[in-house]
């Protein structure tokens, strides 16, 4: 068994712990949250904000016995004002960013890049994955928690060393992960896109601000579509980036598990078509050396299969870094961070240096501004 076996693959992607302490969460917010007001941001416009939930009507919500369709909240951040300053020729202008979170994760996870990049003139909407969120809220105002089952489930694959999994049960288990959050993916880029050729259909649903939510809508240039995310979030991003309408892909920290095909003679099957979508992984540090000594011994790992099959790949690391560093956690509840995998790196320097390489990556691909590079690590 090699350092990269199957266990540490999957723990990788998932931070089981959190689910032992959502109680605590909800009973004792005081002592783990802190006064947390965001990051600086580098662009000139103000940010505006929204939120409106797609229901998808083509499925079923398998977490309910109830026959409801699946939904998916999606938040909007926005440069305020955009329209109205900048006249017609502002519309179908501005290129969209659309986020996913990780297992247990939700919308906000990452908010000081959202607004790095709406202050930098995107449409960036973030989604909640209804059960593999921490908490949202369905079209009818109920909160919906992480599913019970999932929780379960991923401590027992990623953290329990008692329960032997073969990579034949692995791959079943996030396979249906994976399918479920590239639906919602697919799904809302579908529906962004067809709203912003002005047809709205049924999906929509208004929590509030129709107005500003179609503002926003109205900004977004079609031809230029990037897709990003943490952890679980990431790898989703990555298999619906090869999307021939997405322009490029950022996934921090996540292990690609779309792009596992299958099992064969006890290895992952790893997907070997060219990854044609500029592909931006940031990783932490163990993580990095982990996939570097996968690499030296031909562990079939799908990260280092598909970088090394991208067209235009880069991948780096940030020194002294964690899994939860790739997110705004650490800065406003260090002592959740410290508990799900908080590193030694000063948390405002991991996140500010991250925000910086996501925009510049997204100012290249997708406006055009400039070339990307990385240094081995930062």
């Amino acid at each position: 068994m090699t350092i990269f076996s199957k266990k540490k693959k999957v723990a990788i992607i998932l931070i089981a712990v959190l689910a032992v302490i959502i109680l605590t969460i909800i009973l004792i917010p005081k002592l783990l949250f802190t006064d947390y007001n965001g990051r600086p941001v580098t662009g000139k416009y103000a940010i505006a904000q929204t939120e409106t939930i797609f229901i998808d009507s083509s499925r079923i919500e398998t977490f309910e016995k109830d026959g409801s369709f699946r939904e998916v909240p999606a938040h909007f951040y926005f440069p305020e004002n955009y329209l109205a300053e900048n006249g017609e020729k502002s519309l179908h202008s501005l290129p969209l960013v659309v986020f996913s979170h990780g297992a247990f994760g939700y919308y906000q996870s990452n908010t000081s890049t959202y607004m790095e990049l709406a202050s930098n003139g995107y449409v960036v909407v973030s989604l909640d994955h209804p059960y593999h969120s921490f908490f949202t809220k369905d079209s009818k105002g109920k909160t919906i928690t992480v599913d019970p089952t999932f929780i379960r489930t991923a401590m027992s694959v990623g953290n329990d060393p008692e329960a032997e999994y073969s990579e034949e049960e692995i791959y079943e288990i996030t396979s249906v992960w994976m399918d479920l959050r590239m639906e919602d993916m697919n799904f809302v880029v579908d529906t962004l896109k067809e709203a912003a050729a002005g047809n709205y259909g049924d999906s929509w649903y208004f929590a509030k601000d129709e107005e500003k939510t179609k503002e926003a809508v109205s900004l977004i240039d079609t031809t230029k579509i990037g897709l990003m995310g943490h952890s679980l979030g990431g790898a989703t991003a990555v298999t619906v980036g090869r999307r021939d309408d997405i322009g490029a892909v950022v996934d921090l920290d996540g292990t690609m598990l779309g792009e596992e095909l299958g099992v064969e003679n006890g290895v992952p099957v790893i997907n070997t078509e060219p990854y044609t979508t500029p592909l931006l992984c940031i990783t932490n540090e163990p993580h990095h050396m982990e996939a570097a000594e996968a690499g030296k011994l031909s562990y079939s790992y799908a990260n280092n299969v598909i970088l090394n099959n991208a067209d235009e790949g880069f991948e780096t690391y940030v020194v002294g870094s964690e899994h939860m560093d790739f997110t705004d956690l650490p800065l406003f509840s260090p002592f959740l961070a410290n508990l799900l995998g908080k590193g030694e790196v000063d948390a405002a320097y991991c996140i500010d240096t991250t925000n910086a390489l996501v925009r510049d990556f997204f100012n290249c691909y997708l406006k055009g501004e400039g070339t990307f590079t990385v240094q081995e690590s930062y």
